[in-house]
């Protein structure tokens, strides 16, 4: 028998990808119309996938709860289990690696919200509704040019420089979205193996800015340079602008070396094989680029 998954956020970066790899694997989707009754949209489904964010961070505090409240309801109706893509916000800036067993000590107030969203996840397993985390670090998206290496740290890369965020030498997660919506797929059909919640880390690839620049010089033929980024101009524009001020507050990720363990995916499927991290930045190239690189 098909089984079926709600995508909520299925025009989002994730909920695309994710709502894709589920088809490939022979699963039929639905995607959910924001404003309609998700519990009814639910009904039938086998997995509920949560992709919805409030674009540029926009009222977290609010919006955030009332999506998990609408999600658990709905998964308490359906019996479907809920996938849900976590950050890395909730660690905070303490030492890695990352995983299930790292405490959250956020050190932002959309840490502190994103740890609150989970703990309600955690809890509501006593309640019978199942959840699965897979936490992840910036995205890299291979077929958009909105995710933040694409609008900041590559945006100049036709003039030869690359951009970097904070310290170039600080080891940075990243996460190639098909690769990471095929681990979701993946979760799921084993969710009858799963706890009732189950906290996975999904190690992607790190690299520092630095490591980043050289593998995108070799590539290209081309020498690069790094410059920083501007933070003092998001600082200007804080007043006017709830977006910087929002990325304001993360900066410290960028000069917080992390990355994510992958012993527990690793254990959990052996045999994900992860896109070679020289696939996924040549997807990152302007489209000549990618052509010289591929001859």
């Amino acid at each position: 028998m098909t089984q079926t998954a709600l995508i909520l956020g299925a025009n989002g970066k994730v909920g695309d990808h994710v709502a894709r790899a589920f088809r490939a694997a022979g699963w039929s989707t639905r995607a959910y119309q924001r404003g309609t009754d998700m519990t009814k949209a639910a009904l039938g489904c086998d997995v509920i996938f949560n992709g919805l964010n409030p674009p540029n961070y926009h009222d977290w505090a609010t919006i955030l709860p009332a999506i998990t409240t609408q999600v658990l309801a709905a998964a308490k109706a359906s019996g479907a289990t809920v996938l849900f893509p976590g950050n890395v916000y909730v660690y905070g800036s303490q030492p890695g690696p990352w995983d299930d067993t790292t405490p959250h000590r956020p050190v932002t107030r959309k840490g502190r919200i994103r740890a609150e969203v989970e703990a309600r996840y955690r809890d509501a397993a006593a309640d019978g509704v199942q959840t699965i985390i897979l936490h992840a670090g910036d995205f890299i998206d291979p077929d958009s040019d909105q995710d933040l290496m694409s609008i900041v740290m590559l945006r100049k890369l036709d003039k030869g420089i690359v951009t970097t965020m904070g310290d170039p030498d600080a080891d940075h997660a990243y996460a190639y979205l098909p690769d990471m919506a095929r681990v979701m797929v993946m979760l799921a059909e084993k969710r009858a193996e799963l706890p009732a919640f189950s906290d996975t880390a999904f190690p992607g690839h790190t690299l520092t800015t630095r490591e980043l620049t050289e593998a995108l010089s070799q590539m290209t033929g081309h020498p690069l340079s790094i410059r920083r980024f501007p933070w003092w101009a998001l600082r200007l524009g804080a007043p006017f602008s709830e977006l910087a001020r929002e990325l304001s507050e993360m900066r410290y990720l960028y000069d917080t070396p992390h990355r994510l363990s992958g012993k527990a995916l690793s254990t959990c499927l052996p045999d994900f094989r992860a896109t070679p991290l020289g696939e996924v930045l040549r997807t990152m190239l302007p489209q000549q680029e990618r052509f010289a690189t591929a001859a």
